[in-house]
């Protein structure tokens, strides 16, 4: 059962310009006065996809197609935040599904990816919350997502290992029983 988080906005500057003074800094000095609100702002930007309706978000650009091939969009590029460090994690997801007379408008493909990137998130719930949206909005035969991603919590602190990426993948359907199916669809992302 999924929890619903309800819509409450809480001031974050304040606890901003807190957390400023406890790591020793002044949050009165001139080029930190206004950091508290530009950190809310952006704050709200970053995790905006948990108020987002994919539903509406989609609005509708499902359209009936006599087509039964896959369809993919590839290096869309995404930006999230590490739910252990709330540290940046970005990179490229490539979006495929093979088509049961449906089809979505591509445009859609790039939205549901921020949709649910722009939560605090771990890559692995990502790749998956996409997948299955794609799953439950289309009901095609199968759904493939893989992601690629550079972590800024293994490269700023931690092991602080530069140019390491994390690739996770999420195969439902045709993409999880037919190798051939997975395989095509591996060769024409890495292409």
């Amino acid at each position: 059962m999924k929890r619903k988080l309800a819509v409450v906005e809480k001031p974050v500057a304040p606890l901003i310009s807190s957390l400023l003074e406890a790591i020793g800094e002044d949050p009165s000095r001139e080029g930190l006065v206004r950091t508290p609100e530009r950190v809310e702002k952006a704050m709200r930007f970053l995790t905006s996809g948990y108020h987002t309706d994919v539903a509406k978000l989609v609005n509708d650009a499902i359209f009936e197609v006599k087509y039964d091939e896959m369809v993919i969009v590839k290096d869309i590029e995404f930006f999230s935040m590490c739910e252990h460090h709330m540290l940046p994690f970005h990179g490229k997801a490539h979006v495929a599904y093979l088509a049961k007379n449906k089809v979505i408008g591509l445009s859609k493909m790039p939205r549901i990816v921020d949709a649910f990137a722009r939560r605090l998130q771990i890559q692995e719930r990502l790749t998956q919350q996409i997948a299955q949206c794609v799953q439950d909005m289309l009901d095609p035969l199968g759904v493939g997502v893989v992601l690629e991603a550079e972590h800024f919590c293994m490269m700023m602190r931690g092991v602080e290992k530069q140019g390491s990426s994390t690739v996770t993948s999420s195969m439902l359907g045709a993409f999880r029983s037919n190798k051939e199916t997975r395989d095509e669809f591996l060769s024409l992302i890495r292409k």
